[in-house]
C-alpha cells in the first residue's frame, strides 16, 4: 500500500509540470492570454468557429457591456451559421444573455427565415432554447410563434426539434402556447403515436391550464381505440388515466367497455385495460369486468399471454358479488390451465383464495362454539350459587336443610340435574355445530 502511495506521489507533480508546460508552450492558447478585444476586431467571425476564440469572447462578453456591443455589431449577421456550430453556438447563448432587447429582437429578425433549420441542428437547438429563455418583448415573442406555428409537427417528431418545443412549454405563458395545443389536438395521432411526440404530448399536458387540458384530454378519447393498440399512443392514454380528476378519463375508459376483450389479447392495450380496471369508478369497473366474464371462450383468455394478466386484475379489484361470479366461471377450467406457463398463476390466486375462505368460516363456526359453551358455563355456575345462598339462608333462619330437603328433596336434585344436563347437550350440541359448519364451508368451495 505504501509503495503503491509512493508511487502515485512521485509521478502526480510530473504530470502537473507537464500539463502546465503543454498550455504555455501552446501558441493558439498564448496569443489570447492577456489580449484585448481590439486587437482582433475585423476577425471576430472567424475566433467565434475556433475553440479558443471562442472562449476568449466569452471571457470578453463578460468584462463590460462595451464588448457586447463590439461583439454583436461584428457577428450578429452571421447569428444563422453561428447557432448551428459547434463552437459558435456557444458564443450565441452567451451572447443572447448579455445582449438588451433591441439587439435581441435584431437577432431575432435575422434568424427568423431559417428557424425550422437552427432547430434541427443538434448544436442549432441549444441556442434557440437559449433565445426562448431570454425572449423579453412582445414583438420578439410574436416573431419567434410566427417562425415555429407552421412547423410544430415536424419539430416535435425530431430528436433535436422537440426540445425546442418544450421550452416553449416550459418559458411561454398559456397564451403565447395556444399555437401548440392548437397543433397537437389538430394532428393528435400523428404526434402522440411518435416515439418522441408522445413525451411532447404529456409534456403538454403537465403544463396545461383547465381549458387546454380539457382539449387535449378531448381528442385522446375520441382516438382512444388507435391510440391505446399503438407502442407509443398507449403512454398517452395511460398519462390521462393517471391524472388526479376521474372526470378527465372517466369517459376514455368507457371507449374500452364494449371492445375490451379485443383489446385484452394486445401487448400495448393490455396493459391499458388493466390500469382502467384498476382506477375505474365503481361503475365503469363493472361494466368493464362483466365483458370479460361473459366471454364465451373463457378458457383461450386464461391461456392468453396478455389476457391472463387483464383476469388477475379483475380478480383483483372486482367487488366480492362479481368476484364471485368470476370465480365460478373459472373454476370449471382450472384443472385444464394449472400447468400452463400463464393459467399457474390464476390457478394459485384462487386455490388461495377459495382455502382461505374454507379456514377463516371454520375458524368462525369454532369461534361461534366456544362463545356458546362459556355462556352456558355461566349459566351453571350461576345456578350453583343461587342453590348455595337457599341453603345458607336457611342456616340463618335455623332451619333444618336435612329437613327441607327431606321436604321437598325431587326439587333441589331435579335442579342441580338439571343444570348438569343443559351443560352436557350445551357442549355436544357446540362441537356438532362446529364439525356441521366446517363441513358446510367446505362443500361450498368443492
Amino acid at each position: 500500500m505504501e509503495s503503491t502511495q509512493q508511487h502515485h506521489h512521485q509521478h502526480h507533480p510530473q504530470q502537473q509540470r507537464r500539463t502546465s508546460g503543454s498550455t504555455n508552450t501552446d501558441p493558439e492558447v498564448n496569443k489570447y492570454t492577456g489580449a484585448s478585444l481590439d486587437e482582433f476586431q475585423g476577425k471576430l467571425y472567424e475566433l467565434c468557429k475556433d475553440q479558443n476564440g471562442c472562449r476568449f469572447l466569452q471571457t470578453k462578453l463578460e468584462e463590460s457591456p462595451l464588448n457586447v456591443t463590439v461583439i454583436y455589431n461584428e457577428i450578429h449577421m452571421h447569428f444563422v451559421d453561428l447557432m448551428t456550430d459547434p463552437f459558435g453556438n456557444y458564443l450565441c447563448q452567451k451572447l443572447l444573455e448579455r445582449c438588451d432587447d433591441s439587439q435581441r429582437t435584431s437577432i431575432v429578425d435575422v434568424i427568423a427565415p431559417e428557424f425550422l433549420k437552427i432547430c434541427l441542428s443538434m448544436h442549432g437547438t441549444r441556442a434557440v432554447q437559449k433565445l426562448i429563455e431570454f425572449l423579453s418583448t412582445k414583438r420578439q415573442i410574436q416573431a419567434v410563434i410566427a417562425a415555429l406555428e407552421p412547423n410544430v409537427v415536424a419539430l416535435i417528431k425530431d430528436l433535436n426539434g422537440n426540445h425546442v418545443i418544450q421550452k416553449c412549454l416550459h418559458k411561454l405563458s398559456p397564451e403565447h402556447n395556444q399555437f401548440i395545443y392548437d397543433t397537437v389536438s389538430e394532428h393528435c395521432i400523428q404526434v402522440a403515436s411518435h416515439k418522441h411526440g408522445c413525451c411532447v404530448y404529456q409534456r403538454c399536458i403537465d403544463h396545461a391550464v383547465e381549458s387546454q387540458k380539457i382539449q387535449l384530454v378531448s381528442v385522446i378519447t375520441q382516438h382512444a381505440l388507435p391510440l391505446v393498440q399503438d407502442p407509443f399512443g398507449n403512454y398517452v392514454v395511460q398519462y390521462v388515466l393517471g391524472l388526479d380528476d376521474a372526470a378527465y378519463y372517466d369517459g376514455l375508459i368507457r371507449r374500452f367497455i364494449e371492445p375490451i376483450r379485443e383489446l385484452s389479447v394486445q401487448k400495448f392495450s393490455s396493459n391499458v385495460i388493466e390500469k382502467c380496471i384498476r382506477v375505474a369508478g365503481k361503475e365503469t369497473r363493472r361494466l368493464l369486468i362483466a365483458g370479460i366474464i361473459d366471454h364465451p371462450n373463457m378458457e383461450r383468455f386464461l391461456r392468453d399471454s396478455y389476457a391472463n394478466y387483464v383476469i388477475q386484475t379483475c380478480l383483483d379489484c372486482a367487488d366480492e358479488d362479481q368476484r364471485i361470479k368470476f370465480v365460478e366461471c373459472i373454476r370449471p377450467l382450472l384443472p385444464s390451465i394449472r400447468n400452463t406457463p400463464y393459467g399457474k398463476r390464476i390457478y394459485s390466486k384462487i386455490h388461495r383464495d377459495i382455502n382461505g375462505s374454507s379456514s377463516s368460516n371454520a375458524r368462525s363456526a369454532s369461534s361461534s362454539s366456544s362463545t356458546r359453551h362459556i355462556q352456558h358455563q355461566k349459566s351453571a355456575m350461576l345456578m350453583d350459587s343461587s342453590a348455595s345462598s337457599l341453603i345458607h339462608g336457611m342456616h340463618t333462619l335455623h332451619l333444618n336443610p336435612i329437613s327441607a330437603s327431606i321436604s321437598s328433596p325431587t326439587t333441589t336434585t331435579t335442579t342441580t340435574n338439571t343444570v348438569h344436563q343443559q351443560h352436557t347437550m350445551a357442549t355436544k350440541h357446540g362441537t356438532a355445530s362446529t364439525n356441521n359448519n366446517t363441513n358446510a364451508a367446505a362443500i361450498a368451495y368443492m
